[in-house]
This record gives C-alpha cells, structure tokens and sequence, in this order.
C-alpha cells in the first residue's frame, strides 16, 4: 500500500493524525471527542458519489465502533471522518455501516466479522477502528458504506487506497472516493469525510 498526498478532505494538520491513531488504539466511544472539531470542505461540495453495494452486504449489522479482533491477521486501520451537508455543515446521528473482506480477501457471509455500524457524534464525526482490507481477483482493495442523515435516503458507496496498482484496472473505482492516508507510529489513518445530498 502506497501513501500518497493529501486531497482537500485531507487531515487537518499533522497532529490529527497522531490523536486520531491514538484515539483509535484507546477505545474509540471513549474518546471520541479528541477528533478535530472541524472538516475541510467548502460550501457547495459535491455530494458524495453513490456506488453499488454489492453481493456481500448484511443488514442488522452490529452497533460498534471496533471492528478488530484479538489474534486477526492484517494492518490495522483507523477509518475516522465527518458526515456534512452541501453547505459543510455536520450531520449528528448519521448511521454509518461499514463492512469489507478480512487481509485474504475474504468476506464473512455467516455472521458479522470486519461488519458494524455507529452513528455520527453532534460534530459529525466517526471513527472505525478496523483492518485494511485485502484483495480479491475482481476488484481492487476497497471499503463499502452506507451513510445516512436521520430520516434521508441512504448513500450507498465505496472508499478506495490510494496508489494501488488494481485501482486503474477496477471498472467501479473512482477516484472522488480515494482516502487521504497518514501513517502514525501505532497505525494508518484514513480519513474521508462524506457530503450527504442535502442541506
């Protein structure tokens, strides 16, 4: 995996990567109010690009913010990131169900392993503390969402690794959907922050 620059929904400055990687290996609920208390955006952002959910999605997913388990293989990752309107404003309580393959490119489809959602803090703000996913032969390594605004539609999406070399060869990649990566002492950080179509 190759770290690359920062986009506009960048980190907000290098010292909120260190406390989000803290954040993470501390216990996420616990101290979620250490995020930075703003976003980067701009009034008038595009809302987020809509992707297909996929064949492995499960409902009923869990309530949790920590995906990792004791003793499972692969790099752990803090996927952490604002749910905003057009005008930048936060979204409190946006649901946020994240799940994705284990680091062979596996997806439970018996129960809920590397699968949980969490909603959105007054700011805005999440955090996943999970695994970077691994590969599989069709696609290019990748995360699935969905985010939703209390009483909205449902964006269904992906999130993507920056310089991976089966991005250009993925028929869904987009690059709108790219995480801004940071790589702390303890983890990597990836940050997205979601613009919900409305507001």
């Amino acid at each position: 995996m190759v770290l690359t620059r920062l986009s506009r929904r960048a980190l907000i400055g290098a010292g909120a990567c260190t406390i989000l990687a803290g954040l993470a290996l501390r216990g996420v609920q616990a101290e979620q109010s250490l995020l930075p208390v703003t976003s980067q955006c701009g009034d008038g952002d595009e809302p987020t690009p809509r992707q297909t959910e996929g064949p492995y999605f499960t409902p009923n997913s869990p309530e949790r913010t920590n995906l990792f388990e004791d003793g499972m293989p692969g790099e752990r990752l803090a996927l952490a990131g604002f749910a905003l309107d057009r005008r930048c404003r936060p979204v409190a309580g946006a649901l946020l169900d994240l799940w994705h393959c284990d680091s062979t490119g596996e997806y439970d489809n018996q129960g809920y392993r590397l699968r949980g959602h969490q909603f959105s803090d007054a700011q805005g703000r999440f955090v996943f503390e999970t695994i970077v996913p691994g590969r599989y032969p069709s696609r290019t390594r990748h995360f699935h969402l969905k985010v939703q605004a209390p009483g909205r539609d449902i964006l269904t999406t992906q999130l993507y690794f920056p310089g991976e070399p089966d991005n250009a060869r993925d028929w869904i990649f987009s690059e709108a959907l790219l995480l801004d990566l940071k790589q702390d002492a303890a983890m990597t950080v990836g940050r997205y922050d979601f613009v919900l179509d409305i507001g």
